[in-house]
């Protein structure tokens, strides 16, 4: 049995946790914030969209550039299976206007309470507002991690572990823990990070739009100091 850690108590870590566990690992989660899901509750205007119910060729047909990067992970765990998944775990769900699923109470609560019960059956252990500092890397290979579990951060302590899985997020929403820890671990073991740009939320940028051209365009955003940003519209 390997003992697997996963940093971050999201969506993708929870899910994570979960495969990992039924695949007979030990498994714990460290989460930073006071509880699970924090940013998943927030979702869909708190309703939780959880996937998309059209064929997965559509899906790929919405992605605007490389949709291929996603095939492995479409058809690894296809939209069918995640519906199948929740209502496995006694969440009912149902298909609204564009395709859309939510569960059938409106509520995000109800997926991050299905997702812990799951993680409680399993065994999985749970340390929230806990920090991780560091991934441990020892002749190029994952050792452990280095936590801290109090706010002044004057304790900290090592974890082994065989595997660790960063599901930590983006840097989008940091009010929720989304800080963009994930690609600081990612750079300490040897990644290559690329330059980060906003994408579905304002930046608060002002923008000039073309309404007559036809096909895709690029407008360009007014940014004084970098015209590389750009947004498709």
């Amino acid at each position: 049995m390997s003992k697997v850690i996963v940093v971050g108590g999201g969506a993708a870590g929870m899910m994570a946790a979960v495969f990992a566990a039924e695949n007979g690992h030990h498994v714990q989660i460290y989460e930073k914030n006071d509880r699970l899901g924090r940013k998943l509750f927030i979702t869909g205007k708190g309703r939780c969209n959880i996937t998309n119910a059209s064929d997965v060729e559509e899906l790929f047909q919405a992605v605007v550039s490389n949709p291929k990067f996603l095939y492995s992970a479409f058809y690894s765990f296809t939209n069918e299976q995640v519906i199948d998944f929740f209502e496995n775990l006694g969440v009912k769900t149902k298909v609204e206007r564009g395709n859309r699923v939510f569960p059938v109470s409106d509520h995000s609560s109800d997926i991050i309470g299905a997702l812990q019960r799951e993680l409680h059956r399993l065994g999985v252990q749970i340390s929230l507002c806990t920090e991780v500092e560091k991934i441990c890397v020892e002749n190029e290979k994952i050792t452990g991690i280095i936590i801290s579990d109090d706010s002044q951060k004057q304790k900290q302590h090592f974890v082994d572990a065989d595997a660790v899985i960063i599901a930590t997020g983006g840097i989008s929403y940091p009010a929720t823990g989304s800080t963009g820890d994930g690609y600081r671990f990612a750079k300490t073991c040897g990644h290559k990070v690329t330059e980060l740009f906003s994408g579905s939320r304002s930046d608060g940028s002002k923008r000039m739009v073309c309404k007559t051209a036809s096909g895709s365009v690029a407008s360009e955003r007014m940014y004084p100091c970098d015209r590389r940003k750009k947004e498709i519209i």
